[in-house]
């Protein structure tokens, strides 16, 4: 009980003392708030980030990877470095495409390109516009709604036909309001038909490739970038979905020996080509993003140590205020430990000030991120938790010297300090 009582008499001394030094006081509240508001701010939007990027993983397939060229990740050669071996790789043929498709754990296998070109329709031209160009399978692996219109055909694909979807942002800037179905648009000097409007998701992971619904984008079939737009066979990305009924380790063993055979890669050989597993591409995330939380969490620490010196000069002066105050207290039967309990309670409740508008200013954040974009970003309880845990004890760190000053000081000296 008597422990309860001193905290509410701390807390209401840390009010009197924001009342008394309010510049000092404001300082202090203001460094703690920075730093919590940091913590709170890059744990929500990465939280917001982390749950889109898995929406998108999930939307391509739990159990979906990826056949590619060269390595992926944060280590992974970035085409410059002559020393990479990566550099020498052969490109993903078609040849190994359609073996891959006949494996007996296969169910689809997407073929992916992609390119830049200029779009124009009548008057209106866009400059370096990027278009995906997939297998008619595509749907399968990434989740878009197609309307008005449709997706093109086997029929349509094998023959190369110059068809074309958009997405809604390049539907309004080439067409405007009216229908865009069955038109005729130049891409890159070639005549491309219009067949549908498509919708894509929006999340991080599209987002950050350039596929996002905001910007200007086309699909248009494989053979047809390959026959009329001369897109480069080379840069061939596979996109391989095993059956229900296959576990992913088993499908990626039967490409790997598939591949290997083929290539010629005796045992023990290093390997000219990847496999990316949706756990590969979930750890280079968690890579980058812990990375950038790591740096969010030295700047909080950085604003924390500038509200515990506060913390230091607004108690010590405190004590010093309230020297004679103390040795009445002493003389009434007050212990060290009291007046170290008092004094510690005060500081906490100081830098728990600064917590609570930290907290509030990182939620108001989340709610204007979540509300004007596609980014689910929110407040794990865990950020909260460590938020409010990392303020009370920057209050009790920095609060500790002021309060053992004051629990030493002797009562007969200090009754009589004017």
């Amino acid at each position: 009980m008597n422990r309860l009582l001193l905290v509410f008499e701390g807390v209401g001394m840390a009010l009197e003392a924001i009342r008394t030094n309010k510049v000092r006081a404001a300082l202090t509240i203001a460094g703690v708030a920075i730093g919590v508001f940091v913590v709170v701010a890059m744990g929500a939007v990465v939280s917001g980030i982390r749950a889109s990027f898995q929406k998108d993983l999930d939307e391509i397939g739990a159990t979906t990877f990826i056949v590619q060229r060269r390595g992926s990740g944060l280590n992974a050669c970035d085409g410059t470095d002559e020393k990479c071996p990566d550099r020498r790789n052969p490109p993903i043929s078609f040849a190994e495409w359609e073996l891959i498709r006949r494996l007996p754990g296969v169910q689809d296998v997407v073929g992916v390109l992609g390119g830049n070109g200029n779009f124009a329709y009548k008057n209106v031209r866009m400059d370096n516009v990027g278009y995906d160009a997939y297998s008619p399978e595509w749907p399968q692996v990434d989740a878009s709604d197609i309307y008005p219109g449709r997706n093109f055909t086997k029929t349509e694909y094998d023959a190369g036909q110059p068809v074309v979807l958009v997405n809604d942002t390049l539907k309004s800037q080439l067409f405007g309001e009216s229908e865009p179905i069955g038109k005729q648009v130049m891409i890159s000097g070639r005549q491309f038909t219009v067949i549908g409007v498509y919708h894509p998701k929006a999340g991080f992971l599209k987002t950050l490739e350039g596929k996002g619904p905001d910007t200007p984008r086309a699909i248009v079939p494989l053979q047809a970038s390959v026959r009329t737009l001369d897109v480069w066979k080379g840069g061939l990305t596979l996109l391989v979905r095993p059956y229900a009924t296959a576990t992913q380790t088993q499908v990626m063993d039967e490409v790997m020996a598939a591949m290997r055979a083929r290539r010629g890669l005796k045992p023990g050989a290093r390997g000219n080509f990847y496999l990316v597993e949706q756990d590969r591409i979930k750890e280079t995330f968690d890579q980058l993003f812990g990375a950038i939380f790591a740096v969010g969490l030295a700047l909080s620490a950085v604003a924390l140590l500038v509200g515990g010196v506060g913390v230091v000069a607004i108690m010590m002066i405190s004590v010093t205020e309230r020297t004679r105050e103390i040795g009445v207290r002493k003389a009434l039967g007050a212990t060290a430990g009291t007046i170290r309990w008092q004094f510690l309670v005060e500081a906490s409740t100081l830098t728990s000030i600064g917590a609570i508008i930290g907290l509030i200013l990182g939620a108001l954040l989340a709610w204007i991120i979540r509300s004007n974009s596609s980014l689910p970003a929110e407040l794990p309880t865990s950020i909260v938790l460590t938020a409010l845990i990392a303020s009370a004890v920057t209050g009790v760190a920095f609060g500790m010297l002021p309060a053992i000053r004051a629990s030493q000081l002797d009562p007969v000296e200090a009754l009589r300090h004017e």
